[in-house]
This record gives C-alpha cells, structure tokens and sequence, in this order.
C-alpha cells in the first residue's frame, strides 16, 4: 500500500475515537453495581482489533458520514461483538480460558457475571446507537444490529455452531454458519456506516453488500487458517481449539491450500464490488487487503 495512502494514521484515528466513546459509553467502575461494571470495562476497553469499528467509519467515508453518527454505529457493533465474545468463551459455549491476550471474563471474574456483562453491553448497545439518531432511516438501523445479533445472524450461527462439532458439514452448510456467525455483524458494520450519511441508490447498497459478503466470510476463512497456521502467543486466544474440538472449518473441509485460495478469491470480489466508488472506496480496499492478509 502507498505510503501516501495514510493508512496506520487513519486506523490510529480511528481507534482512539472509538476507545474514547466506549470508555465515555461504559458505566463507570464507581456506579454500582461496581463488580458488573468493572467485568463489562474489562471485557471491552484495550482489546481486539476493532474491524467492524473500522468498517463503519471506512463505509461512512461513501456516504460523507458525520464523525458523531460514525462513531455511535461503530461503538454499538462493537459492544454487540465484546457480548459475543464473552459468551462465547463460556464453559457452555466453547469453554475457553484466553481472549485477547488475557484469561476470558467468566476466568477473571465468574460465569454469573460473566452471562450478566454479555446481557448488559447488548443492551448499551442499543442505548448508544440511537443517541444519535435522527431522520427515515434510523428505525432501519435498530432494525439491522438486531436482525445481525439475532437467530438468523450471530446467535443463529453460534447455535449451528455448538450442534455441529463432531460432524461434517458441506461447504454449503460451512458457508450459511459462518455467514450468519461472524458474517452478519461484518455486514452491519459495514452498511450501518453507510447509512449514518447521505442516502444511497440501490446500485451503491448493492454493491456495499457485495463487499460486506465477500469481506464476512473472508474474516472467518482466514481465521480458520490462522488458528492451524498461528500459536497461541501471537493469536491472543487458545490456538489449535477448532481441531481439538473437532469443529468443521475451512480448512478441514477444503484443506490449507484451497482455504487459502478462497480467502484471496473473496478478497478480490471485496475490491471488485467498490471499484466504480473510486477514491471514496480506499479504507474499505485496504481493509479488505488488511482483513485477508492479517497474520493474527
């Protein structure tokens, strides 16, 4: 990527943005009940990669979106994947002990607390998103984030998930799981940034939906070839866990190679469906190429 492009003092930018709004958007550990509050900022703050912040604001630049609307679609996707990820990680879910470097929430403080923190930061969620919120399309947008979190987005995928270990899946079953598991929250991330600005004809959406398809299920092809590829150390969560449970992925399915080869065709079909945005399009291109070729 140029040097002139700008993109790690764009990303900087963008980050502490967002960290200020979901450190502003948190209650504070003082405000009782403190031990829920305290677990709910430790499950968020100075953790993840925050992509679906950076999808939002990247999207917002097709649409001119003002900083302010940004930054509330981008804190609420946000929130709505910290919860995921608390959950998740619960010894009825996927019983894991390490996320982003540092022991799961139902680890470092209990399992009660811990389903209490995913309940609460869904609800903040919403709270944040329509703070800010005005005109036709804001009722859409509520709309979106509980259709992407719901049974026939995150949670749905989560379900076939967990009824899936141990079986073998067709690429079909494979691609209809991880569009709704890690996909649907892509997705929204991606169109709620666009629909924080100006309108857009169909054509645009369309193709914005192109992208958020492609860029979806690229994310969670690559992570099933880092959790092969990649140690625990520098994956911040348990390496290797899919394969020690017998969980169907991409590459056990398809293989390395092939894995691969689908995460890169996805990627240029990301970069195709923005092309006709021209220069309005260049964070979501990069974050496309940042996406696909990550090492963690």
């Amino acid at each position: 990527m140029p040097e002139a492009s700008g993109l790690p003092e764009w990303t900087q930018g963008v980050l502490q943005q967002v960290e200020d709004a979901l450190d502003l958007a948190l209650p504070s550990v003082t405000e009782a009940p403190q031990r829920l509050h305290e677990a709910m900022r430790y499950a968020v703050l100075q953790g993840g990669k925050r992509v679906r912040p950076l999808l939002a604001f990247a999207a917002g630049e097709i649409t001119g979106a003002p900083a302010d609307r940004l930054c509330a679609a981008a804190v609420a996707v946000e929130l709505i994947h910290a919860y995921s990820l608390v959950h998740d990680d619960l010894p009825c879910m996927d019983d894991d002990v390490l996320r982003r470097g540092k022991p799961t929430v139902h680890v470092a403080f209990d399992e009660a607390t811990a389903l209490l923190v995913g309940d609460a930061l869904q609800s903040l969620a919403f709270e944040v998103l329509t703070q800010s919120m005005a005109g036709e399309n804001a009722l859409a947008q509520v709309r979106l984030l509980a259709e992407a979190s719901g049974s026939r987005g995150m949670a749905g995928g989560q379900a076939i998930d967990l009824a899936s270990v141990g079986r073998m899946l067709t690429r079909e079953q494979l691609e209809q799981m991880h569009r709704a598991k890690t996909g649907a929250l892509l997705r929204a991330a991606v169109l709620l940034g666009a629909m924080s600005g100006s309108s857009m004809s169909e054509t645009d959406q369309a193709s914005l939906e192109t992208y958020a398809r492609a860029i979806g299920l690229a994310f969670q092809v690559v992570d099933d070839i880092l959790d092969v590829e990649t140690d625990t150390a520098q994956l911040g969560k348990t390496a290797g866990k899919d394969a020690q449970q017998n969980k169907p992925t991409y590459v056990s399915l398809l293989g390395l190679d092939a894995s691969k080869q689908l995460a890169e065709t996805l990627r240029l079909e990301a970069l195709e469906a923005v092309a006709a945005f021209g220069e309005r399009a260049l964070r979501l291109t990069q974050l496309a190429d940042l996406i696909v070729l990550r090492k963690h």
